[in-house]
C-alpha cells in the first residue's frame, strides 16, 4: 500500500498547478543566481587580467625607456633595482645579449615555448627552483631580448578561491530556490484551499457556500469575488427554477382539469351538440392559455440568457410606439378608455424591436386591464439627458402597494387585488428581462403620488446602445 500511494503522489504532485508555479520560480530564480555569479566571476577575473597585463606593459614601457636613456647598463641596473625592491617575489626579469647569454634578471633561460616578439603569453617557468604559472611579454632591444612577467600562482590560487565560492554561491541558491519554491506553493495552495473546499460543497449540492474574501484585495480576492457574484446568479436561477416549476404545476393544473373536467362530462353524459361545442370550446380556450403561458416563458427565458442579442439592429423606437398606440387604443376605446401618447418623432435605439414591442404591449395591456371604464392611460417616451431611454407607461387604476412592487417582476406573481382578473402574471417578468436585455432596468411607482386611487406607473429604462 506505501508503495500504491508514493506511485500516484508522484503523478498527482507532477500534475499540480502549484508544483508547476513552484518549479518555475525555482528554474527562474536558479537562472538569475547563475547569472549574477557568473557576471561577477567573469568580471572579477577579467580585471585581475587586465590589472596584470597593465603592469607588465607599464614596467616594460619604463625598462625600455631606460635603456634608450642608459643603454643595456642602464638597462640592466634598473632590472636588479627592480628585483630587489620586489617584496612579494612575484616580478620576472630576464635580459638576454645577441648570443642568448644572460645580463640581468631573476630567471635562469629563456622560455621555450616563448618567442621574442610576442606580446603577452601564458607559460609555466622554472622561477627559484620551483615551478610556477606565469603571464610574461617578450621584447626585441637593438638585438637585445627582454622578458617582463609576473608570478600568477596568487591569481590562480585566487581564482580558484573564486569558482569555489561560486560553487558554494551557486548551491546556497539552489537551496534558497527550492525553498523559496516550496513557499510558493503552499502559498498558492493555501489561497486556493478556500475556493476548492466550496466548490466541493456546490458540487456536493449546497450552494449556501461562498469562498472567504481576505480584504486584501489582490487576484484572489478578486476571483473569489467574481466566483461569488456567480454563486449568487446560480442560487438565485436554482431559487428561480424551483418557483417557476411549483407556479407552472400550480397555474397550468387548472385549465388543465378544467378542460379535462369539461370533456369528461361531455363524453361521460347524454349532452347535446351544443353541449358539446361548448366543451370543445373551453378545451381550446384552456389549451390556448397553456400554450400563451409557454410562449411567454420561452420569451423570458430567451430575454434573460441573452439569446435573442443576436438579433439586434438599428431601428426607431417611435415606429415601435406608434404601432402599440394605433392598436391599443383602440381597445382602450371599448371600454371608453383614452390612450394618450407622447413621444418624439423619432428616437433611434440599438435592440430587439420585436421584444421590444412585446413589452411595451404587456404594459399597455396590463394597464387596460386594471384602469376602470372612464380612466385615462399615458404613453411616453423620451432621451433624458443622463444618457437613458425611457419609455412610460402610467395607468389610473387602483395601483400597487410598495411590497408588492418589488415582487412584480417574478415569475407568475399576481397582486391579491387581481386574483380574479385574467392572466398569467408572466407580463412584467418579460417586460425586466427585455430591459435587463438592453442594459437597463424597470421602475415601478405611483402615477399620481397622493391620489386615491393612485394609479401605478411603469418607467423602463433602455440603453440607446443595446
Amino acid at each position: 500500500m506505501p508503495d500504491r500511494l508514493r506511485r500516484t503522489a508522484a503523478p498527482r504532485l507532477l500534475q499540480s498547478a502549484g508544483f508547476r508555479f513552484a518549479a518555475l520560480f525555482t528554474v527562474v530564480f536558479g537562472a538569475a543566481a547563475v547569472t549574477l555569479i557568473a557576471v561577477l566571476w567573469i568580471s572579477t577575473a577579467a580585471a585581475l587580467d587586465r590589472q596584470m597585463q597593465a603592469a607588465i606593459r607599464a614596467d616594460t614601457v619604463a625598462l625600455t625607456e631606460r635603456w634608450r636613456a642608459g643603454g643595456t647598463p642602464g638597462l640592466i641596473d634598473a632590472i636588479e633595482e627592480r628585483i630587489a625592491t620586489d617584496l612579494t617575489n612575484e616580478s620576472i626579469y630576464l635580459l638576454l645579449d645577441t648570443q642568448g647569454t644572460k645580463l640581468a634578471g631573476n630567471l635562469d633561460s629563456w622560455p621555450t615555448t616563448i618567442e621574442a616578439s610576442i606580446a603577452f603569453a601564458r607559460t609555466r617557468i622554472m622561477l627559484e627552483g620551483i615551478t610556477t604559472d606565469a603571464r610574461i611579454m617578450a621584447s626585441d632591444l637593438g638585438g637585445l631580448r627582454l622578458l617582463v612577467g609576473r608570478d600568477e600562482s596568487e591569481r590562480v590560487q585566487l581564482r580558484l578561491v573564486l569558482t569555489e565560492g561560486v560553487v558554494w554561491s551557486l548551491g546556497a541558491s539552489l537551496l534558497l530556490a527550492i525553498i523559496g519554491a516550496g513557499l510558493v506553493r503552499r502559498a498558492l495552495e493555501s489561497r486556493l484551499e478556500p475556493a476548492m473546499r466550496t466548490a466541493a460543497h456546490i458540487a456536493g449540492g449546497d450552494l449556501s457556500r461562498r469562498v472567504p474574501v481576505t480584504g486584501r484585495g489582490d487576484e484572489f480576492d478578486r476571483l473569489a469575488g467574481s466566483m461569488n457574484i456567480m454563486l449568487d446568479r446560480i442560487q438565485a436561477l436554482m431559487t428561480g427554477i424551483k418557483g417557476v416549476s411549483d407556479a407552472i404545476a400550480h397555474d397550468l393544473r387548472t385549465p388543465i382539469a378544467r378542460a379535462r373536467t369539461k370533456l369528461e362530462e361531455a363524453v361521460t353524459t347524454d349532452a347535446g351538440e351544443d353541449a358539446l361545442r361548448g366543451a370543445m370550446e373551453q378545451g381550446i380556450a384552456d389549451l390556448d392559455q397553456i400554450s400563451r403561458i409557454f410562449q411567454a416563458l420561452l420569451r423570458i427565458a430567451e430575454a434573460e440568457a441573452g439569446a435573442r442579442r443576436a438579433a439586434f439592429a438599428e431601428f426607431d423606437l417611435s415606429a415601435v410606439l406608434r404601432d402599440a398606440e394605433e392598436f391599443y387604443s383602440v381597445a382602450a376605446e371599448v371600454r371608453e378608455q383614452r390612450l394618450d401618447a407622447d413621444f418624439p418623432d423619432t428616437l433611434p435605439m440599438v435592440g430587439d424591436r420585436d421584444l421590444l414591442l412585446q413589452a411595451v404591449a404587456n404594459l399597455l395591456d396590463n394597464a387596460i386591464k386594471f384602469t376602470p371604464d372612464g380612466g385615462v392611460i399615458r404613453l411616453t417616451a423620451r432621451a433624458r439627458d443622463d444618457d437613458w431611454l425611457e419609455i412610460l407607461v402610467a395607468d389610473s387604476g387602483p395601483g400597487l402597494p410598495p411590497d408588492d412592487r418589488a415582487r412584480a417582476g417574478e415569475r407568475f406573481f399576481r397582486a391579491d387585488a387581481s386574483r380574479n382578473t385574467p392572466g398569467s402574471g408572466l407580463g412584467l417578468s418579460l417586460v425586466r428581462a427585455v430591459a435587463t436585455l438592453h442594459g437597463g432596468r424597470v421602475e415601478l411607482g405611483d402615477a399620481v403620488p397622493g391620489a386615491s386611487p393612485p394609479g401605478l406607473a411603469v418607467r423602463m429604462l433602455l440603453s440607446p446602445d443595446g
